[in-house]
């Protein structure tokens, strides 16, 4: 099943709580990205750094009826937690805007996929950088307020953990003098996860129709 179908289904699930619709889409473009990975090898815990114990809490809240669809993906892997990933989850934790379950859910699940390579919106599963954005305004607002030149999320992230640790990661005076500044401001454009999922499932069978266009 593709991550895509995994989303229709998780949403349609998510419908039925009492979610908001657009925390509804977040949290089922969060656990499609882990669908993505996982069947890129590794485990659905591993991909959202969550214990299966808690996922399993999450998808029978926040996702009823589709505990059977989600069990293929291995849900009882124990994630290992580093330590710059637990100070980011003490950061967004902290500043949650409210501390509810959801939030405390997302600190986990933001946190997870920060450790991965693309732009923090891409692993998320999210469309574009603009959705990250309506999240962590809506999650993390106090965090928002403070990053109010726009800067990169993950270089955000670190830039506060370091601060709180009494650290500085910026030789220069200030970010309009620094000669990394498209590093931290510059474009976070690119195709969504869920799409470049399809995209690489579709890739064999458009290969094998040139194959036989080609004979």
């Amino acid at each position: 099943m593709t991550p895509e179908a995994i989303y229709s289904i998780l949403l349609r699930a998510n419908a039925t709580t009492d979610c908001e619709t657009f925390d509804g889409h977040v949290l089922a473009c969060v656990f499609s990205a882990g669908v993505a990975e996982v069947q890129d090898g590794g485990s659905f815990t591993d991909a959202l750094g969550i214990c299966g114990t808690a996922l399993r809490h999450s998808i029978g809240k926040y996702f009823p009826g589709t505990l059977e669809q989600l069990e293929a993906f291995d849900l009882d892997k124990e994630p290992v937690i580093e330590d710059d990933e637990r100070c980011l989850r003490e950061l967004l934790w902290r500043f949650r805007t409210a501390p509810s379950p959801l939030n405390s859910l997302l600190s986990s699940l933001v946190s997870r996929r920060a450790t991965r390579p693309n732009h923090l919106w891409q692993d998320i599963g999210l469309c574009d950088r603009s959705e990250l954005s309506r999240l962590m305004q809506r999650h993390f607002s106090l965090l928002a307020q403070r990053n109010n030149q726009d800067m990169k999320w993950k270089k955000f992230f670190y830039r506060m953990i370091c601060r709180e640790d009494g650290f500085r990661m910026c030789t220069a005076p200030t970010c309009s003098e620094c000669s990394d500044f498209p590093s931290c401001f510059g474009d976070e454009t690119g195709e969504s996860l869920l799409a470049r999922a399809r995209h690489r499932l579709e890739t064999p069978r458009l290969n094998s129709i040139e194959d036989a266009l080609s004979l």
